[in-house]
């Protein structure tokens, strides 16, 4: 995997970040029970009951993202509908993204650079094949797999309820662990052994908003053998169920970002 390295922090936030808090918001973690008897199928049927519902969210976003080499801070707006689009601005519009189920595209003022296509991109980066659903679930604590599709072995781990699945991919392996208050997602993992790749997303707290759970701080790990690419969110403000647009247009005579 290779790509023009310089452009990368910024290139990732506004092609893969989303998300929501609000002030009067609380901290829900901790709070639940764990019963050590629960049964896979339980647990899953839990975690889909709890799926947060709306139909738009608009918000600001603080992320920090590092590859290693650069660092970088930055706020965003968001703007959000559920399973058809997701819209990014930095301030003064100088970093902007649409990401829609067929399309990532975002363009940055600072180099005049863009990228509009799918979303080899961010599976280029993540080492992970991602599409729109995947994304969106996974940054709003819900499993990136339909945990429904196959059995699962259930355990208890660290006050977690643990889910592995009963046959493992020949091509990656997962392992999800949910918290026990609401069954939302605690750990995500998605490993290539051969690739030598592994993806995690950690979430570090949730919090209840306008009667909805959802996450306030995620870390997201990207590693694979050569490079290790971090980006940790904090939400700090949403609003649901607004009416939203998502004005972009890439700038003429930008040059479009490269990808191998």
């Amino acid at each position: 995997m290779k790509m023009i390295r310089k452009k990368i922090s910024i290139a990732f936030v506004v092609s893969f970040a989303i998300l929501l808090n609000s002030c009067g918001s609380k901290n829900v973690l901790g709070e639940g029970e764990l019963k050590s008897d629960l049964s896979s199928k339980n647990i899953i049927a839990n975690h889909y009951k709890n799926e947060l519902d709306f139909e738009t969210l608009t918000g600001r976003i603080k992320i920090d993202y590092s590859d290693g080499e650069n660092s970088q801070g930055v706020t965003v707006s968001i703007r959000m509908k559920k399973d058809e689009a997701i819209w990014i601005s930095a301030p003064l519009s100088v970093v902007k993204a649409l990401i829609t189920p067929d399309r990532v595209s975002f363009y940055n003022k600072l180099d005049n650079t863009y990228f509009d296509g799918d979303f080899s991109y961010l599976n280029n980066l993540l080492g992970a094949d991602l599409n729109f659903e995947m994304v969106q679930n996974l940054l709003l604590g819900q499993a990136v797999f339909n945990l429904k599709e196959q059995p699962y072995y259930a355990a208890s781990v660290a006050n977690k309820y643990q889910l592995k699945p009963e046959k493992q991919s020949e091509l990656f392996k997962t392992l999800f662990l949910l918290e026990p208050t609401h069954f939302k997602m605690d750990l995500q993992q998605i490993s290539q052994p051969i690739e030598n790749r592994l993806l995690s997303i950690e979430y570090k707290n949730y919090q209840e908003v306008d009667g909805k759970v959802l996450p306030n701080e995620i870390q997201i790990l990207a590693l694979d053998a050569d490079h290790k690419n971090q980006i940790d969110i904090e939400y700090n403000s949403v609003v649901f169920d607004r009416e939203v647009s998502f004005p972009y247009s890439i700038p003429s005579g930008f040059k479009q970002v490269e990808i191998e």
